[in-house]
């Protein structure tokens, strides 16, 4: 079986990259087509296969400019030659799907997100950015839209990571899709011994939407100490340090995360994600979480078993939880509901519900 993957860009190794990773696992024999590649930020797996660029690849400055060209991408989808492939495997986030397989192949997306620029958070990009950049939006995205319904067409089969992301699928592309979560490496914690201590973590970049701001004010409302892991830094860095409660540690190493860890009380997770890996790292670590119920952590977290849920995006709401959780803090100490509950986002069963979905097309 000849195997083409097709992902969005290959710029830096974030989570879909991870995906993109443990496809290549399982089709070591696999093309990979990307619109922009940068071999020094990729890893080695993945640098293993032959990679085919489109001709965006080729534009000015296209390593640190790719997101502006990508008006220009379906055209340069739609260019690559992937006649002879048997399977071919669209990663999306970006544009990825927009490919035209052969008449016999079967086309497999697995979709991290419909692109939130184009649908639902078209309005917040569009209002953060310069006035050119809202002259060519306007004039733009319409047209980008309707090629992304379109190309849904040129799928045979979509793949969502998460139940949140499958009902964004229905609703944009009127298309149902299977749920099958991320590889998660829930090995690198999954043995680690439990130590809580008396802070609690935030853990990601310090971007807007990711609401590092109110797991800071939650935690100085409620008197309670956090330690925030993550690139960049709050504009209200200096104001929160003051409190005496907040510790931002910057990046740190894997070794360091998995003591973080160990010794949190729980993990706060306010912002909304597609399906948000930290929680199943969390979780795999035997650390409760508690999380805004939105987005991709209704699926990671087993509400009252490793974590709970606060219903609104406020300070109030998320202080309220957190006082919840220490009224009955000792139910979130059996360690082996908390592995079983992560197997079903190890990579092992990954694969397995992928190569189900193949063998079943293959057979179409």
């Amino acid at each position: 079986m000849k195997v083409a993957i097709v992902h969005y860009w290959l710029v830096t190794m974030r989570g879909g990259e991870k995906v993109l990773e443990e496809l290549c696992k399982m089709y070591p024999q696999a093309d990979i087509y990307t619109n922009v590649y940068n071999p020094e930020k990729i890893s080695e797996e993945i640098k293993k296969h032959k990679i085919y660029t489109t001709k965006i690849n080729n534009f000015p400055l296209a390593r640190k400019l790719y997101q502006k060209y990508m008006p220009f991408m379906p055209n340069a989808l739609m260019e690559l030659d992937l006649t002879g492939y048997d399977l071919i495997i669209s990663s999306e986030s970006g544009p990825a799907k927009g490919v035209c397989p052969a008449p016999n192949a079967f086309h497999l997306c697995y979709c991290h997100t419909p692109m939130r620029y184009l649908w639902d958070m078209y309005h917040e990009y569009f209002r953060k950015s310069n006035p050119l950049v809202k002259f060519f939006m306007k004039k733009m995205i319409p047209g980008l839209r309707q090629w992304d319904v379109m190309s849904s067409n040129l799928v045979d089969h979509f793949i969502a990571n998460s139940s949140f992301v499958a009902a964004r699928i229905k609703r944009y592309y009127n298309r149902d899709a299977d749920v099958i979560f991320p590889p998660c490496d829930i090995h690198r914690y999954i043995n680690n011994p439990r130590n809580p201590k008396d802070f609690y973590l935030f853990f990601g970049q310090l971007v807007g939407y990711k609401r590092a701001d109110l797991a800071i004010e939650a935690c100085i409302k409620a008197g309670r100490k956090i330690v925030v892991i993550g690139e960049g830094k709050s504009k209200e860095a200096k104001k929160y340090e003051k409190s005496g409660l907040v510790t931002f540690t910057g990046r740190v190493s894997d070794e360091k995360i998995a003591e973080y860890l160990s010794q949190a009380k729980a993990l706060l997770f306010p912002g909304i994600e597609d399906f948000g890996i930290i929680p199943v790292e969390a979780n795999s670590a035997g650390c409760p979480v508690l999380a805004y119920k939105k987005g991709g952590a209704c699926d990671s977290i087993n509400e009252n078993v490793t974590g709970l849920f606060f219903d609104e995006q406020t300070v109030d709401s998320l202080a309220e939880c957190i006082e919840r959780f220490e009224k009955d803090e000792d139910k979130f100490n059996n360690r082996d509901a908390f592995t079983q509950h992560v197997q079903k986002f190890s990579k092992e069963n990954f694969c397995t519900q992928i190569k189900k979905i193949v063998d079943e097309g293959k057979r179409l």
